[in-house]
């Protein structure tokens, strides 16, 4: 082989060259290098999360570049050094002088990787183009052509080539620095930080010392954020109650997890129906044996994931409903004995299994409608949606809070071509509440105008937390967990574009509240179309860990709000639970128009579950339980009419669409209760619900109908009863 310096390719091609790795990256004309690290790093692809390797550690010309699990070894340590007009080389750990290089200075897709001696050749040196969070794409300077893992393989050992820049994770590596600042701001005493210079078995023993306390601590009160720094870990992440785990990256691709990130349910034989309170987000997972589990039910959100693998929703037993979001998954999700499910702006290998009801909204790689049989319900996009905002460390390392922007009429996932679209917010701008903090102190933070990051904790409060100031962000870690105590109301939002509430449980006080959250005062009539408020992973409590009694767990005044996975529930076991004792009338009320719900579990309110009272509301997945525990029919009647149906609009309303909707009874303390209707709603043709079903779990009581007087029975005789649609 001739020496590369002999071999550099005409200026005048080199370039024609430069000027296409400008279009096709829509880089800038001079990228620069001030983000990549000033030490070694290592290099880990998008695709695969493998990391960039020098073939059996070799130092000789020729030896190949390839991708392998990340093992923190030189073979995996590579040094920038600037060129010229941004462009670098990649230098090997090893510091023998050789970088990465195109072999033969082939300008051609395809053509292979390798270590060679560098001579200053054009195809030895790459164009840097941020993608934001400390991920790059590297573009050849002889060719024109990125850095790319062929096939988007995630297989060890596979040779790195050049090919046409596309965009595609394949193409996207993120840059971490070997040796990194352990500065941590103060994120109270039950945040774990973990960064890849940790050692494996210090990272695993702290991983199951949290999980050994959490994995039947159903009702206890204690409360974990775990947080991955961006990197590669080997690690078993078992989570367990009120435990977020999730990376510190823009993308779930910052931070790769061989091994498996799950939720079990061996604590309860295999059944998962009590798999509440946790949560996985914001990861990359390269799974052991290539799949991975998340038997869960309400209130533990898959979001913001890569699975690199197969993902089981259920450990053999039943379990009941969850929500994936914002996430990949690149083989089969098989349901299981999941009751229901949704699945939103999210991007699948193939999807198997069905229950009762089973909905896909914005999503690829998902089956079509075909309710009752499966049980599928698909809309395409979308129509309005924000992801829920998270906190990530920068290319400098500093704490940020990402905003995501809007989206309309979406599909797939807010990070599919890199950098999601959104802002950062600096941790300076928020009031980081820590146990200990009073509600005063939170109010005087809010007054101030920062925003709220509430670190896990149960924080009793004694005034309510009042957010006024438009596109606040209130942020909650680990579960944190808000209750207000003497009946007052938890948080108040102001009839304002743009908060974001996200994260927190809102659990009842023992004295009855009128509401836990209201989001608007009553009588709010501002359009907020260009700037929504949000709710992201908001729970409401009511009984269970306490004696917890409210009116209504949720009022949502304002228009144009998004829901974003809630879990509004009465608690059926648990401490304080009982007719006389938990007492709750509605879940939801909804009186502000044009108002968007997707992924909306509402349970056991003795009352309505959902009262619509605005106009143009939608909601995307309802799943319903009604009370266990009426002593009689006597005791549940809505004037003349047998109980209160579990998802009632009003008779004012003129326009109003729901999809995948069911609602279940189990009549325990008197299985012969009735509730006449599930649904009720005007009959209009504005109101429309499509794909609905009802289910008499064991024959244990009665749902006359499914929607009004149409649809139905579930009972003894028939369990499910499906309709699928409305008017």
């Amino acid at each position: 082989m001739l020496p590369l310096t002999r071999r550099r390719r005409p200026t005048a091609v080199a370039l024609v060259a430069m000027a296409a790795a400008s279009l096709l990256t829509a880089a800038p004309a001079h990228a620069t290098t001030s983000a990549l690290p000033t030490g070694f790093a290592t290099v880990m692809n998008a695709a695969s999360g493998r990391c960039l390797d020098a073939k059996a550690a070799g130092t000789a010309n020729g030896t190949v570049v390839q991708q392998y699990a990340c093992n923190t070894t030189t073979a995996q340590q590579w040094s920038f050094a600037a060129t010229s007009d941004g462009y670098v080389r990649i230098g090997n750990g090893s510091d023998t002088g050789q970088v990465v290089d195109v072999a033969d200075v082939s300008t051609a897709d395809n053509a292979p990787v390798h270590l060679w001696s560098y001579g200053g050749g054009a195809n030895q040196q790459w164009l840097p183009v941020d993608d934001g969070g400390g991920a790059f794409h590297f573009v050849n300077r002889g060719s024109g052509k990125c850095l790319d893992d062929p096939g988007a393989s995630l297989a060890d050992s596979v040779q790195f080539v050049q090919y046409t820049c596309n965009g595609t994770a394949a193409q996207r590596f993120q840059v971490v620095p070997v040796t990194q600042s352990t500065s941590t701001p103060d994120l109270g005493p039950n945040v774990v930080v973990f960064d890849p210079s940790m050692s494996s078995s210090a990272i695993q023993s702290k991983l199951d010392t949290v999980f050994k306390q959490q994995e039947t601590n159903q009702f206890g009160s204690q409360r974990y954020a775990v947080l991955f720094k961006p990197g590669a870990y080997s690690a078993d992440v078992n989570v367990g109650f009120y435990t977020q785990v999730s990376g510190l990256g823009l993308t779930p691709d910052a931070v790769s997890v061989g091994g498996a990130v799950h939720a079990e349910a061996d604590w309860f034989q295999g059944n998962a129906t009590q798999n509440f309170w946790r949560g996985a987000e914001n990861l990359s997972v390269n799974p052991a044996g290539g799949s991975d589990r998340w038997a869960v039910s309400q209130a533990a959100p898959y979001r913001r994931m890569h699975l690199r693998g197969n993902l089981a929703l259920d450990d053999g037993g039943w379990s009941s409903g969850g929500y994936l979001a914002d996430s990949k998954v690149d083989g089969q999700v098989n349901s299981g004995s999941q009751q229901q499910w949704l699945t939103r702006n999210s991007q699948l290998g193939s999807w198997t299994g069905a229950n009762w009801n089973m909905v896909f909204v914005g999503s690829q790689g998902v089956p079509n409608t075909s309710f009752p049989r499966p049980p599928y319900t698909t809309v395409a996009r979308s129509p309005v949606s924000r992801e829920k905002p998270f906190l990530y460390v920068d290319g400098n390392g500093a704490y940020q809070v990402f905003v995501p922007s809007v989206r309309t009429d979406s599909t797939a996932t807010s990070w599919a071509g890199g950098s999601p679209s959104g802002s950062s917010l600096s941790l300076d701008t928020f009031y980081v509440v820590k146990p200990g903090a009073t509600a005063s102190q939170i109010n005087s933070a809010l007054a101030a105008g920062k925003n709220l990051l509430v670190t896990p904790g149960v924080y009793h409060l004694d005034q309510t937390l009042k957010v006024t100031r438009p596109d606040t962000v209130v942020l909650g870690l680990g579960l944190a967990t808000l209750v207000p105590d003497g009946g007052i109301t938890a948080m108040t939002v102001a009839d304002v574009d743009g908060v974001k509430i996200a994260g927190l449980l809102f659990d009842a006080g023992t004295t009855s509240s009128k509401t836990l959250l209201e989001v608007g005062p009553a009588g709010s009539f501002a359009s907020h179309a260009t700037d929504p408020a949000s709710l992201h992973d908001v729970y409401v409590r009511i009984g269970g860990a306490d004696v917890g009694k409210a009116g209504t767990g949720i009022v949502v005044n304002s228009s144009n709000v998004i829901g974003d996975h809630l879990w509004i529930w009465r608690a059926d076991h648990g401490s304080g639970v009982g007719w006389t004792s938990n007492t709750a009338d509605t879940g939801l009320v909804v009186n502000g128009a044009d108002v968007t719900m997707y992924g909306l579990f509402v349970e056991h309110f003795q009352k309505y579950q959902v009262l619509w009272n605005g106009n143009g509301g939608r909601t995307y997945f309802f799943q319903n339980e009604m009370p266990y525990d009426p002593p009689g029919q006597s005791a549940w009647m809505n004037g003349t009419t047998q109980g209160y149906a579990a998802y009632k609009v009003a008779d004012s309303v003129t326009g109003h669409q729901a999809y995948g909707l069911g609602s279940y009874c189990y009549f325990n303390a008197d299985p012969s209760v009735t509730a006449a209707h599930a649904i009720e709603a005007p009959n209009t043709p504005g109101v429309r619900f499509t794909s609905m079903v009802t289910v008499s779990l064991g024959g244990t009581g009665t749902i006359s109908h499914v929607v009004n007087n149409t649809g139905g029975p579930s009972n003894q005789a028939t369990n499910v009863a499906n309709l699928v649609g409305y008017p």
